[in-house]
């Protein structure tokens, strides 16, 4: 009999011992068959769970014969009695005390083989399961991560929403402008030779929200950038984006925090502990050697400069003596010193060869004759401040110490990289699950010693602390930024900065950063516009909603937690983008192509709507 799917009493993870002897009519797809001579049982599933569902010849022979031809991913409706499983409960379901006796099967469509197992432990490679992504996403893992990932913008709307904030749209046909990632662009057919610029991000709009008066905006929205792709980038991606008048660093901080708790509660159902703590940015390097700290982890890196500066070891003092630092790492003994074999230290200093380091130097600290003593490794060179250097480090026997040294930037960066291996290599346990933390006072610009000229550490839009406006005619290194960074187990998660709001300043800051007059006009005429008629002091800040559902659903890569995804090479298996075009496409915009990229696209195989091949002039 056909069955009214559409009246569908029950999701496949909604039946419970309490419904047993009521009716009930269920949609979905095989998830798997046993036919058991006399009876037929299936699994059915849909987005919510699975049901199993029991054909009986004696109930309805013809229901039955029917079952008897199903497969996997058939998609179905049954229509039938709950009943108790009894002895054969099925502890692993939520609907594992019942099953449904059915009376009635609708065979709504039929399903091919699939080229995969359409469950968790599929073996298929990442390609074949986004070129069948559709299928892919029946998979009861990615389902509970759409869900999740509903579940947390959902929460972060209501949030802004009860805070007061407006949700409004910004373009995604703009400027291209001269900062961050690569744009990509897209060519105007009504302005011949001109491109429109899809966004980074909506930040000069969000600030022109607030010159206009909108006080609290807030949107989750969609950003491209043009640039080489891992684990952790997408091409496109969703940023939850916002923006505040007339308030300073903590009003933005304390919204922002709200917020990341309203997503933990509702991806995680966890109250996170606020205010969250504060670590100044020359704290965090100094520290961990990087300005995104994990700080569930001890291995503290110690500066050791003045300790070492006399040895007779030239890797320590001559490096010294050029002006740079010598900072130790020391792994305790608690911490499994004694698994670091020479085969393992050896191998960690190739590594740091590897990204520019000299090497790793280490010794141990031993229980001596006399005691404490220094072995191995570069031993004899610091034995003469043996005790100096173990008490600024707190090195006890069984410790082992590693080293580095020379420029601050350089030894900072070796030892973080050093500091992460170690604590994968000894499979060090963090102290809780989540540290959520601020990085503060940046400094507002970078140096470039190559190009000879400063970048900003954040964007040219962020606000010098007041009481540094002075130094960006005088020294602008020491000038610190209004700016913050959240970061969560040792990966930054959002960032943001109180915006400058006077001309005279912004015209500073562009200047500083080698933007000219003339570009200033070209590529930001409309915020500079804006900036003449009264704009309110506000900032805001942006993070990345793909990373935020990624680590809650304790997933690896980006791809898994975006329904349709890039690959690395920023290619869709599902659709084949990107792919050539009509050459009448191509003549509307006014673009030729050069003429290896004419070799290229005739080599390969196009569909019959492409035409794709080359016009040859007279």
């Amino acid at each position: 009999m056909a069955i009214h799917f559409n009246k569908r009493t029950h999701r496949n993870d909604e039946l419970r011992a309490q419904h047993a002897g009521q009716s009930a009519i269920l949609v979905g797809w095989v998830n798997s068959y046993r036919d058991h001579g006399g009876m037929v049982f299936i699994d059915l599933r849909d987005r919510g769970g699975i049901t199993q569902v029991k054909f009986n010849p004696e109930t309805d022979p013809k229901a039955h014969a029917l079952a008897r031809s199903l497969r996997n991913e058939d998609c179905v409706a049954v229509e039938g009695r709950v009943g108790l499983r009894g002895e054969n409960v099925n502890p692993k379901l939520p609907t594992g005390e019942i099953e449904v006796e059915a009376r009635a099967l609708d065979v709504l469509s039929k399903s091919d083989a699939t080229p995969f197992e359409i469950d968790d432990f599929t073996k298929a490679n990442e390609d074949l399961r986004l070129q069948y992504r559709f299928l892919d996403l029946r998979r009861p893992s990615m389902q509970r991560v759409l869900r999740l990932r509903h579940d947390i913008s959902k929460a972060v709307r209501d949030y802004f929403d009860q805070e007061g904030f407006l949700e409004i749209e910004t373009p995604f046909l703009t400027k291209s402008t001269p900062e961050g990632a690569r744009d990509y662009l897209v060519p105007s057919r009504l302005q011949p030779g001109h491109f429109y610029a899809l966004p980074q991000s909506p930040q000069l709009f969000k600030q022109l929200f607030m010159v206009a008066g909108c006080d609290r905006y807030a949107q989750i929205v969609r950003c491209f950038r043009d640039e080489d792709l891992r684990a952790d980038r997408q091409p496109e991606f969703t940023q939850i984006d916002l923006e505040m008048s007339f308030v300073d660093m903590d009003d933005v901080m304390t919204a922002v925090e709200g917020c990341v708790a309203a997503m933990f509660r509702a991806g995680r159902n966890i109250e996170v502990e606020r205010p969250f703590p504060r670590v100044r940015f020359a704290e965090a390097v100094d520290r961990f050697g990087i300005d995104r700290p994990d700080t569930r982890f001890g291995l503290e890196l110690t500066d050791v400069t003045e300790i070492v500066r006399g040895t007779e070891f030239k890797v320590f003092s001559g490096a010294i003596e050029a002006g740079g630092v010598a900072k130790c790492l020391c792994v305790k003994a608690a911490e499994g010193a004694d698994k670091l074999t020479r085969k393992i230290t050896d191998g960690l200093s190739e590594e740091l060869k590897g990204i520019g380091a000299g090497g790793l130097p280490v010794t141990k600290v031993v229980e001596g004759q006399d005691g404490t003593e220094l072995a191995t490794g570069v031993a004899k060179f610091v034995q003469p401040v043996r005790d100096a250097l173990c008490e600024r480090v707190g090195a006890e026997p069984g410790d082992v110490m590693f080293f580095a040294a020379g420029p601050y930037n350089d030894v900072c960066k070796f030892l973080h990289h050093a500091r992460t291996r170690l604590i994968e290599i000894l499979q060090l346990k963090p102290s809780k699950p989540w540290e959520l933390l601020w990085v503060v006072d940046f400094p507002m610009f970078e140096w470039d010693e190559q190009e000879q000229r400063y970048y900003s550490t954040h964007h040219p839009f962020t606000s010098p602390r007041d009481e540094d406006v002075a130094l960006l005619d005088t020294d602008p290194a020491k000038v610190r930024a209004k700016a913050y960074d959240l970061v969560l187990n040792g990966t930054e998660m959002a960032g943001g900065s109180i915006r400058i709001h006077r001309r005279d300043i912004q015209q500073k800051v562009f200047k500083l950063l080698g933007i000219s007059d003339e570009e200033a006009k070209e590529k930001f005429e409309f915020l500079m516009e804006a900036l003449r008629f009264g704009p309110p002091p506000h900032g805001g800040i942006a993070f990345g909603l793909d990373r935020w559902v990624m680590l809650l659903a304790d997933k690896e890569s980006l791809r898994d937690v975006i329904a349709y995804p890039k690959t690395q090479r920023a290619v869709c298996p599902l659709t084949g983008a990107p792919g050539p075009v009509a050459t009448g496409q191509l003549e509307e915009l006014g673009i030729d192509l050069r003429p290896e990229v004419w070799a290229k696209l005739e080599q390969r195989p196009s569909g019959p709507d492409q035409h794709v091949h080359r016009k040859h002039d007279e």
